[in-house]
């Protein structure tokens, strides 16, 4: 009974994603693209302050990485307006990636406001195709929030490992499929066609860390968490690194 509901509720819901489908038909949703680093940027100050905690622990043992000679070098994909970058050491070297063009001016902004760090080149490039970056140049990959909306989890983490030198760490922070068995769940199923287009991709209902369990990475420290005063359909969280 209940999946026969959850499966009637989601047909309501595809049929209020119509005129989103259109739009993508007649090439419209290129505008919302630019409207959505705007956006990005505004939440990024409201969740960073629910997820302080949370990503101060994600990030305290970053620095452990860099190399012999002191120097650590940071690549974060879809790097979106640099929410992470007041989390980062003293010193580090930050390159930028991230498909959408049109967070230049945010992402400018936020390193302005985070002189502790220094930056390189902004790519814009998608997370599973970063053919600009070297095999094995960096110490740290960075994920957060990202692995929601790429085409392929594998390829992006594929590629994270092939930029990582051996011994480097990727750091995710991603909201993940609830149990089967809660309210979550069900809502996250319902409302997946109406947030994918209202979230610029954003897929809710991925197991995130079987991807990460299958990625060959030699270690991996994961954990299952709930993150505080989010919204009810991203509020599962996996966080943790994967060392190369």
């Amino acid at each position: 009974m209940g999946a026969c509901c959850m499966k009637l509720c989601r047909l309501l819901c595809l049929a209020l994603c119509l005129p989103f489908r259109l739009m993508e038909t007649v090439g419209l949703c290129g505008v919302y693209k630019r409207l959505f680093p705007w956006l990005a940027y505004s939440v990024t100050f409201s969740y960073n302050d629910k997820m302080h905690t949370v990503k101060r622990e994600l990030f305290r043992n970053v620095a452990t990485f860099a190399r012999s000679d002191g120097t650590l070098r940071l690549l974060e994909v879809g790097c979106g307006s640099g929410a992470n970058f007041r989390f980062y050491p003293q010193g580090c070297t930050v390159t930028c990636t991230d498909p959408n063009p049109h967070f230049r001016r945010y992402l400018k902004w936020s390193m302005d406001a985070n002189a502790h760090l220094t930056y390189g080149e902004f790519l814009v490039v998608p997370g599973e195709d970063m053919r600009g970056v070297e095999d094995g140049s960096v110490d740290v990959v960075v994920c957060t929030l990202v692995l929601c909306s790429v085409d392929s989890v594998q390829l992006v983490l594929r590629e994270a490992r092939r930029v990582l030198r051996t011994g480097g760490a990727l750091y995710f922070l991603e909201h993940v499929v609830s149990d089967p068995s809660s309210w979550t769940y069900f809502f996250q199923h319902v409302f997946a066609p109406l947030w994918y287009y209202l979230g610029d991709g954003c897929t809710v209902t991925r197991a995130t860390w079987t991807d990460l369990e299958a990625a060959g990475f030699a270690e991996l420290h994961l954990k299952h968490i709930e993150a505080p005063e989010v919204s009810l359909m991203i509020r599962p969280h996996i966080m943790g690194y994967s060392v190369k």
